[in-house]
């Protein structure tokens, strides 16, 4: 799918914890998901659309289990999701 595709420098300071070009966009997808829709600005957001598709981000959303009340009600609405479709909201 993203065969040897790494994260854009620019995003660095998003992936603050670990080194961001050690992140493989297959294998890493919801981790970069969930912290691009918690922390990213429109441009990772820009970015994010294009580089993965929709029901790709949407399944991410469903599986994360990082991602913040606020940012999960967001994008929970954006996607047409029940609150029992998402893993995170069982932390609330």
């Amino acid at each position: 799918m993203y065969k040897d595709q790494r994260i854009p420098s620019w995003l660095d300071p998003l992936f603050w914890d670990l080194d961001p070009q050690e992140l493989n966009l297959n294998q890493h997808y919801i981790y970069i998901v969930e912290r691009i829709l918690n922390f990213g600005d429109l441009p990772a957001l820009r970015w994010l659309f294009i580089t993965y598709e929709k029901e790709t981000i949407r399944e991410a959303v469903t599986l994360s289990r990082g991602l913040t009340m606020k940012t999960a009600l967001c994008w929970q609405n954006y996607f047409g999701l029940k609150k029992e479709d998402m893993r995170c909201t069982g932390r609330f």
